[in-house]
């Protein structure tokens, strides 16, 4: 069974230089792949930050050689689709063939603090399919004209465009999103809990009516996987290591209209240490990661991507390089 890793550089929980530093050291022990989030607030206020990903993003692939670097963006209101595409055919530019973006539906916290209003998830929806129409058009086409219900162009132009192809991937948590990622993604990317709990009821389901609808088959979609993940040789450790990221917990809170990291993480102190415990990947030893790693490469996820909120973070990336990644990349052809 062969699977590519990734590692994902939470601007919330770190500040850039630290997470330039994982990134470089990332690379050294096998990771393949550098997400990086793309906020405007974090998701707790404590110890907290909210470094820019695309300016991040530069530096981290010029410190690197080899590993794919990319971001989840919400192209709705901060971000103009036209933006994204200049940003991210400039990084292809630089860096051909390392580049890739993820688009989602977003936040309120990237958002609303910027006075701007945060849409209900129905127009998300519809303002991220129209983005992803609008970045691939200007990735490819001269003096773009464009008249959707939400963004338009009129004879945009990229004159620096991408040097080779970018993969364009969604974000779905849910059926609607998923039929969104059949129709235009390369890949699909979700999380563990869903992937555990609704993959094959809702999401996969919906991945293919969207394949079959723009006539392309489901197997030209790949399949990452994100989770949250805390390693420690110590239990309790690792569980206490969650507890930067307990408000992505909450129900409803990725639709809710809640921007201040203050009352976000008041609201977090709700959650309960066993919930911990059920929904995230706690990680004290190589045949427990290996264990759940393969099975998600049973359902056909091609990629796992980590999100570490581990107590530390240099021992984590140190364990899964020496001590899981060995056993699946030994496997590769």
């Amino acid at each position: 069974m062969t699977c590519m890793f990734g590692f994902y550089a939470a601007h919330e929980q770190y500040d850039p230089n630290k997470l330039l530093y994982f990134a470089v050291k990332a690379e050294r022990y096998g990771f393949d792949t550098i997400w990086s989030s793309d906020h405007f607030h974090p998701w707790a206020h404590t110890n907290a930050h909210s470094g820019f990903a695309w300016v991040w993003l530069a530096s981290a692939a010029e410190r690197t050689r080899k590993v794919s670097l990319g971001s989840v963006t919400p192209p709705l209101l901060r971000h103009h689709p036209g933006v994204v595409a200049q940003a991210f055919a400039t990084l292809n530019f630089m860096y051909p063939s390392r580049i890739f973006l993820c688009l989602a539906t977003g936040e309120s916290m990237n958002e609303v603090p910027l006075g701007l209003k945060w849409p209900p998830y129905r127009e998300r929806l519809a303002r991220l399919e129209e983005a992803i129409i609008v970045i691939r058009r200007l990735w490819k086409e001269d003096f773009v004209d464009f008249e959707g219900k939400y963004y338009r162009l009129r004879k945009a132009n990229l004159y620096t465009k991408p040097k080779t192809s970018i993969p364009l991937y969604v974000a779905a948590n849910g059926p609607s999103t998923a039929y969104v990622a059949g129709k235009y993604a390369d890949c699909l990317l979700t999380s563990g809990r869903v992937f555990e709990e609704r993959f094959e009821s809702e999401i996969l389901p919906a991945l293919n009516r969207g394949a079959k609808d723009a006539s392309r088959g489901p197997e030209e979609i790949r399949r990452i996987v994100h989770i949250v993940t805390s390693y420690d040789e110590d239990f309790d450790r690792a569980v206490e290591g969650c507890k930067f990221w307990n408000a992505t917990m909450l129900p409803g809170i990725f639709d809710a209209e809640v921007y201040d990291p203050r009352e976000i993480e008041e609201k977090a102190r709700l959650i309960k240490r066993e919930d911990v415990i059920k929904r995230r990947f706690i990680v004290t030893s190589p045949e427990g990661a290996i264990k759940k790693i393969e099975s998600y490469l049973k359902f056909g996820v091609t990629e796992v991507e980590f999100l570490s909120t581990s107590p530390n973070q240099s021992s984590f990336i140190e364990f899964f390089g020496s001590k899981v990644f060995p056993y699946f990349k030994d496997q590769r052809p």
